[in-house]
């Protein structure tokens, strides 16, 4: 089975096999004996993903309360950390790709510095739009839980065609997005910034894109356990799951905020 995401970590070569210890037996051929305590478990990836949950949760709330002053007037201190934990988490991000053994660190480390980031991005749009965090949280949870109750039970099944559709959306957003970026240095707004009913339309497809990826997080999750992976991939598909449930958010706090608007 070709296991393919948007996802860089599910993209390691760590995915692709199992840590085994090659033995002979009495006729010299070769037997792969696999540590089955040392390997990767659904539950075991279940329970890296909670605890690196409370850990985002825990670090976002910190900036939160540091993000009011006395008054309740945004503080501008928030600013560099926010900005400091978007930069260090995608940095987090690049080294567990490239070495995924060392996710049992990096993995906490992303959840703590995503929570500032998410922490103060928050603030800032709570003091447009009264109310929208509480909104864009529980449209985030209950999207993760309605795709995990659909996957659990087999309404939704992961198929190669299914896993391809969701990847090339994930790329052509993600190519509308840079272009928007780009343009943007030579003063041109690109219309997924502005509030007409395109660009409206528009942050409703990301998320329902976001929300399909979860399908495939829970299935690479699946399909790493069925292959016996090493101890540490838990940590690293928890990782993984962390980043989609951050670009969802962050995609409801857009749609919503253009609503107010």
């Amino acid at each position: 089975m070709n296991l393919k995401s948007n996802n860089p970590f599910f993209k390691s070569k760590s995915f692709s096999k199992a840590e085994a210890t090659t033995v002979f037996d009495a006729d010299g051929r070769p037997v792969e004996i696999i540590d089955f305590n040392n390997t990767m478990t659904i539950n075991g990836a279940i329970n890296k993903s909670l605890i690196l949950l409370l850990l985002l949760v825990g670090s976002t709330f910190f900036i939160w309360q540091m993000a009011f002053n006395a008054v309740g007037e945004l503080s501008p201190q928030i600013f560099p950390y926010m900005i400091g934990g978007a930069i260090t988490g995608f940095i987090t991000v690049l080294i567990a790709s490239f070495k995924p053994n060392y996710s049992p660190y990096l993995a906490p480390a992303y959840a703590v510095m995503e929570g500032v980031f998410i922490g103060g991005i928050s603030a800032f749009m709570e003091t447009r739009y009264e109310g929208i965090v509480m909104q864009a949280v529980s449209g985030t949870f209950v999207t993760a839980a309605v795709c995990f109750l659909l996957y659990r039970f087999k309404v939704v099944k992961v198929t190669q065609q299914f896993r391809s559709v969701v990847i090339a959306a994930t790329f052509a957003i993600f190519t509308i997005y840079m272009l928007s970026w780009i343009m943007s240095f030579f003063g041109i707004q690109a219309f997924i910034y502005n509030t007409s009913l395109v660009s409206i339309g528009f942050s409703i497809l990301v998320i329902v894109i976001a929300a399909l990826n979860l399908f495939l997080d829970f299935d690479l999750m699946e399909q790493g356990a069925k292959q016996r992976l090493p101890k540490y991939m838990e940590w690293f598909s928890g990782m993984a799951l962390m980043i989609t449930l951050v670009w969802l958010y962050v995609e409801f706090l857009r749609l919503l905020s253009k609503l107010r608007d």
